[in-house]
């Protein structure tokens, strides 16, 4: 039962403050140039470079991630568990086949199966994709990604969680999305249920091919239609009116709850709504493909100079995907976001697995949600049916059952969703409210 004096202290808190009141999650950008500087210094990380060389190429820098994760393991007590998962891929840019290796650090929840993974990608390229012999740097693309999963996994791993995380260095990205295929399908294997996908895929830079800064701001992209529905899905979700409102969707709501929670991160969280930036695609694709909520983040604004190019100097103009190009203090508060996102929904209850409305030719609505286990409350949300953020809510004891009513809330007029409420007021992303429930 949720105590008097907690309900009221949730009653009081507005929507979009529900994390607990603790400190501003802090990163270190020091430690995080340090960690890109090292990935660097492989040479090259491409997918199809040496596996086996101790100091040059993917398998070094892969052998130098599991090390970092041990070391992390090692400080918390072994509470992160390092595994290595691979396959064999085969496409146009690996014609012969590459075994393609991702390296996790497992921190297991007390509910051990319900996983958020925080992902990045650790092979780099040049301008010819198939060029595995040349320099390649990598540094935000993406080193950037590698290093804030490390740094992530060093926060995080200081406190006990409910859900599982999962930390994951993923190959394979440049050639074909090959590590987040792999890590998706291996999550499917293991039975996993991935409350989110955090995929961070260049993170650590604030300067624009046209010399703009955008240093106050990130991009995170979500899927609205779902692909892992069929079509007769996508027409009922048509139907309801929530092509706005997928798992993605709420997860992406969520970061900019997690943002605005946390002013001192100092990032506007720029919920971009189409699944990844323009005709691209990152290693969150193949999540999305088997219904798992995941999103990418992604920096403010690009420099294509100095992304996937060979490293050179024509007429002034330096290229390169390089250190000196990056601003740390910048992934820092990238950093500091996942991190706030991770842990908040990685100490909330499961979202609502379902949660039905009922109201036609009536001036009343009724909410029906699926009970979740660990939830202390449910906060009830609506909006008018031309907006898409949620405007008012309401929260309801556990004990109070799982159904209310919304004197004068038309149906035809407003969109609803459910989210569960951990005793310490973590919560998890909304869960959409479609269909009335089955006579």
């Amino acid at each position: 039962m949720i105590k008097p004096s907690l309900l009221a202290a949730l009653l009081l808190a507005a929507p979009a403050t529900a994390f607990a009141n603790d400190e501003t999650p802090a990163a270190d950008p020091a430690r995080l140039k340090m960690l890109v500087e090292k990935l660097v210094s492989f040479g090259t990380r491409h997918t199809l470079s040496s596996a086996t060389d101790p100091k040059r190429g993917i398998g070094a820098a892969r052998n130098w991630g599991a090390s970092e994760f041990e070391r992390l393991s090692k400080a918390c007590g072994g509470c992160l568990t390092v595994e290595r998962i691979s396959d064999r891929f085969e496409g146009p840019r690996a014609p012969a086949g590459v075994i393609v290796e991702n390296v996790l650090a497992i921190q297991k929840g007390s509910d051990p199966n319900r996983v958020i993974i925080i992902a990045g990608h650790i092979d780099s390229r040049v301008t010819d994709p198939m060029n595995f012999t040349a320099d390649a740097p990598g540094a935000n693309d993406d080193g950037s990604g590698t290093a804030l999963v490390l740094e992530a996994a060093r926060l995080l791993s200081k406190d006990k969680h409910r859900a599982t995380i999962v930390y994951a260095l993923l190959s394979g990205e440049e050639q074909g999305l090959w590590g987040g295929k792999l890590i998706a399908r291996h999550a499917k294997e293991k039975g996993w249920q991935v409350t989110a996908m955090l995929n961070n895929d260049i993170v650590g830079g604030t300067h624009g091919t046209d010399g703009s800064i955008v240093d106050n701001r990130v991009r995170v992209f979500s899927e609205g239609i779902r692909a892992s529905e069929d079509l007769a899905a996508q027409l009922a979700r048509r139907g309801i009116g929530g092509e706005d409102d997928g798992p993605s969707r709420a997860l992406a709501k969520a970061a900019i709850r997690a943002g605005e929670h946390y002013p001192a991160i100092g990032l506007e969280v720029l919920a971009v709504r189409r699944p990844d930036r323009f005709r691209r695609g990152g290693d969150h694709s193949p999540s999305l493909e088997l219904g798992y909520p995941a999103i990418r983040f992604t920096v403010g604004v690009e420099d294509y100079d100095h992304q996937h190019q060979d490293l050179r100097t024509e007429n002034g103009r330096k290229y390169g995907d390089t250190v000196d190009e990056m601003d740390f203090p910048y992934l820092a508060r990238v950093t500091a976001l996942n991190v706030a996102l991770a842990s908040e929904l990685a100490d909330a209850p499961a979202a609502p697995a379902s949660v039905s409305i009922d109201g036609a030719v009536s001036s009343n609505t009724t909410i029906r949600w699926t009970p979740v286990e660990g939830a202390a409350a449910y906060r009830i949300y609506w909006r008018r049916a031309d907006r898409s953020d949620w405007s008012d809510s309401r929260l309801v004891p556990s004990d109070s059952g799982s159904e209310l009513i919304l004197s004068g809330v038309i149906v035809d007029d407003n969109f609803f969703g459910v989210s569960a409420v951990s005793p310490d007021g973590k919560e998890s992303i909304v869960t959409f409210g479609g269909l009335p429930p089955a006579s």
